[in-house]
């Protein structure tokens, strides 16, 4: 069992920058891959980003690809979302997400992910 508490969530202008946390407890946390999704109102959850479990490779969804960076400290057992370029569409409540990791890990798959925190509210307006 794994459990996930995100932070950092914000009220931000466009063009802002906030940085969300992601704190698990309960496992090695190296031993699981880590992701980020989504959920804006009426809509599904959306693929964020995600990182491997020793963190050597990554995937960024398109609206977000060279605006935020995902990353982790095993040591700290904690994951991050650096959100940079802001966009009114990026508000959505954020979640992270937990799998074992396996050689066939597909990081977009939203059905992989076993373990989700309570989410944190990005709110993103002028």
């Amino acid at each position: 069992q794994v459990q996930l508490v995100e932070s950092g969530g914000g009220l931000v202008q466009p063009g802002g920058s906030l940085r969300l946390s992601c704190a698990a407890s309960g496992r090695t946390f190296s031993g699981y891959a880590m992701a980020w999704f989504r959920q804006a109102p009426g809509k599904e959850h959306d693929f964020v980003s995600a990182i491997s479990s020793r963190g050597s490779t990554t995937d960024y969804g398109d609206s977000v690809k060279g605006r935020f960076t995902i990353s982790r400290d095993n040591n700290k057992n904690t994951g991050y979302l650096q959100m940079n370029s802001l966009k009114l569409e990026d508000t959505a409540v954020y979640y992270c997400a937990a799998a074992i990791q396996v050689y066939n890990w597909r990081p977009r798959v939203k059905d992989q992910y076993d373990y989700w925190g309570q989410g944190t509210q990005v709110t993103i307006s002028s």
